[in-house]
This record gives structure tokens, sequence and C-alpha cells, in this order.
């Protein structure tokens, strides 16, 4: 433990009584206070800017990945019910959850197999159209799909880009990033999966292993970048445009909800329960969703308990200026994409008074929610993207439901749960997750 910026820990715990539980590991919930509906300069415009960029590479896309044919080169994922696997977490519940519950599926994005797909590959998107652009006389009305040519190709390999990641948005980037000739290094912290790396791997990107945590592969990485003049560091700590590449889920979002008929308002409020590591995915989707519906949605973030960093980001207003180990948090959490020790300030800042909240789950709850989902839906996740399925219960127990929403609010509610990843786990590691849920349900039982 750190000299707690200056401060005892009596100090902190007097001011925060949180802090008791999060420093035990237990699972606790935070409810936000001063509840802000003010926004950054970051404008609904910028979101559909970012939009029309994605919809001008479809067709390169489409291309390159033929996984993607089917939806023309827009890299999208379903909105599915999952009102089965709701039934079996209230089995043991006192009183019942109202509402319906739906699974925004970015474990089967295309490509990279996570919401990753979104912020990463739209980045790396967008790098690509402005060197080409600006360096090789291409313009915005021409056919994207030159630029796979060999000649553009070549023009992309005098470039590198380089990104630090515990897995998912590594995969992402590499992939996307390869496809289109660049030069890839992608600086893994000791958390993410052998897995994650072989396939990087075998698809040609430069992996850097280090020992340390998320954190500081990112800072090496940022480091390692600022030497080469043709480098293009993704910051995930910083960047705008990763920002809205994930901010665009939400247009798609409300799109699916028209369709499938499924209203948000006053009398209908919407619950977003998002996976959070170091914040730019889940930032990126809440505030889009905040934006669109303002106060009739209602946007959570679930962190592991050995890693809560953007609740004590949020919570102390302190953001990257305090980690989890400054409280002898150690950080480690098979939840890999989300074993992040110090929170974004960027996403912080921008999106956490927009919050509703912030709580956290252990380990061995997301393994026995990832068993029931297989069983009950048939739908398979990694573990760190089962963190916003146990939101409706911890938020039932908190009483939070009750306090703030009449009994008709409620029947007309709908709980949305982002699953982030999961598609690309190979199938003997995935049948291990279940083996393993599957015992821990059996002790309870």
């Amino acid at each position: 433990m750190l000299d707690l910026l200056g401060k005892s820990l009596n100090t902190w715990l007097k001011k925060y009584p949180l802090l008791q539980k999060l420093i035990q590991k237990e699972e606790v919930v935070w409810i936000q206070k001063d509840h802000s509906s003010s926004f950054s300069s970051i404008t609904i415009q910028d979101i559909h800017q970012a939009e029309e960029r994605l919809k001008r590479f479809a067709p390169l896309i489409e291309k390159a990945f033929p996984e993607t044919k089917k939806t023309k080169g827009i890299i999208e994922s379903p909105l599915l019910p999952i009102q089965k696997m709701a039934s079996k977490m209230l089995d043991d519940d006192q009183k019942k959850i109202e509402g319906k519950w739906l699974l925004k599926g970015d474990h089967a994005l295309p490509i990279a197999g996570s919401i990753k797909a979104r912020g990463g590959i739209y980045e790396v998107l967008k790098i690509a159209e402005q060197l080409a652009v600006k360096e090789a006389g291409f313009n915005l009305e021409k056919d994207y799909r030159t630029l796979l040519t060999p000649q553009f190709r070549s023009f992309f390999s005098k470039y590198s880009i380089s990104v630090g990641s515990t897995g998912n948005l590594g995969l992402s980037i590499g992939i996307m990033s390869e496809a289109l000739g660049f030069k890839v290094t992608v600086h893994m912290s000791s958390d993410a999966k052998k897995w994650k790396k072989d396939v990087l791997k075998r698809k040609g990107v430069q992996v850097i292993e280090h020992l340390s945590d998320y954190s500081l592969a990112v800072e090496m990485g940022r480091r390692a970048c600022k030497k080469d003049p043709y480098c293009h560091f993704i910051d995930d700590e910083h960047s705008i445009d990763l920002f809205l590449g994930y901010a665009v889920a939400a247009l798609r979002l409300e799109r699916q909800l028209r369709n499938q008929h499924i209203i948000v308002d006053e009398n209908h409020p919407l619950f977003v329960y998002l996976p959070c590591g170091v914040g730019g995915g889940p930032g990126g989707i809440a505030y889009a969703l905040k934006l669109l519906y303002g106060n009739h949605v209602h946007c959570f973030f679930a962190e592991p308990t050995h890693s809560p960093c953007m609740l004590l980001g949020v919570m102390t207003g302190l953001h990257d200026q305090i980690c989890v180990q400054d409280f002898g948090l150690d950080n480690k959490t098979d939840a890999d994409g989300l074993a992040v020790g110090r929170p974004s300030s960027f996403v912080g800042k921008t999106v956490g008074s927009l919050l509703s909240g912030i709580y956290t789950v252990n380990d061995e709850q997301l393994y026995k929610l990832l068993y029931l989902l297989h069983e009950t839906e048939g739908i398979d996740l990694e573990p760190s993207a089962l963190a916003g399925m146990y939101g409706p219960i911890q938020l039932q127990k908190y009483g939070w439901f009750d306090s703030h929403f009449s009994q008709t609010q409620l029947n007309n509610s709908h709980h949305l749960v982002w699953a982030t990843g999961g598609q690309l786990v190979p199938e003997e590691i995935m049948r291990e997750y279940v083996e393993k849920g599957k015992l821990l349900n059996s002790k309870r039982g």
C-alpha cells in the first residue's frame, strides 16, 4: 500500500466509507448522488460523422473479411432476449425483478469477437483514411476497396501502429492493421491470456509481453512509439477516436430497439449494464446513450472486486491520480479485459457524472453466470463479459429500483446487459470456463 496521496487510511475511510468494503474485496454498489446532465464538447454530430466513416469503409471491410458479407461490411451485433437466463438467475431471489432482459451481443462482433471491434477498428480505419488522403492522393469519393491493393499495402507498410492492451483491444487493432498492411506492435500486460497473444503472433503482429499490469504496458508502448515519427500510438486511456468508435454503438442500438418496438421514455426506462476496464468502451457507449435518451436511460459500470479503478476514480474525483494498488488491491482477476488498476481520466471526467452508478462483482460470480448463460440461452462469453449480468440483482438487493421508480415504470422497463467478448475464445478454453462455472454452481446448491 502506498502513502495514499499524503492522507492516512482513516482519513480516506471517514470521507468514503465504501472504501472499507472495497479494500476487503467485497461486492459493492455505488450510486451517483451528484448526477449531471451536462456533456463535454463531443456532440451527437461527431458520433454521426464517425458512423459515416464506418459506412465509407464498409465495402473494404466486406472484401477483407468475408464474415461481414451478410451485413455488407457493417460490424454490428444482435440484440437478444435472455428471459430464460433472467428467470434462472431469479430462482433464488426473494423478490422478482420487473422488466424484460436483453443482451447486446458484442461477443459475436465479426473480425475481433469483442466490443473492441468498435473503437479499435474505427481508429485504425481513421488513421488509414487520413494517411491515404494526405500522403497518397486518395479522396473520400473513391472506392475504398482500392486501399487493399498492393500499391496501398506498400504505402501503409511504411507506417506502424502500436497499442497497449490486456488482450481484446490488441486483437482488434492487430487484425485490422495487418489487413491494411501496417506494421503492428501490441504491448501486452501480464493479465493477457496466452491464446490472445498466440492469435496475434499467427497473424504476423509483433507482441511485446510485459510482466507488469495494463497501465505500465500502455506507458511502455507510448514511450516506444514516440521515438518513431512514422508510428501512431492508439492510446486507450486518452483517445477520442476510440471513444467515438464505441459511441456509434448507441446509434445502432437505438435503431435495433425501434425495430423491436421497444420504447425508451419516462414510463419505459432502460437500464444498461456495462463491464468496465480502463473505461473507453463503456464510456463511449454510455455517453452516446445519454445524448440520445437523457434521463430515461440509466447506465451502470461493472468492475471486478480486485480492480475497481473507475469506481475509485469517479467516487473520489481523482480519476487517474489514484489506482487500486494505492489501497492494497492486487488488480488480479480472471476478467482479463477488466484488469486495470488506473482508470482513464478522460473517460472519468467526460462520463463519470452521467452514470447512475458503479458496482463490483467477484470472479466466482462471473463463472457462475457464465455457466448459467451457457445452459439457459446457449450463449458463451468470456468471464469479463459477464460482469454486466449481475447488475439487476445487485441493484435490487441495494433497493435502488423501488426507491427511484414506480411499479408501472418497472413493469415497462428493460434491462440491457452488454456482452463484451467471447466468440474467439478457443473451444477447449471455453469448455474449461463452463466446467468451472458448473462446479461453482453445484457447490452453491
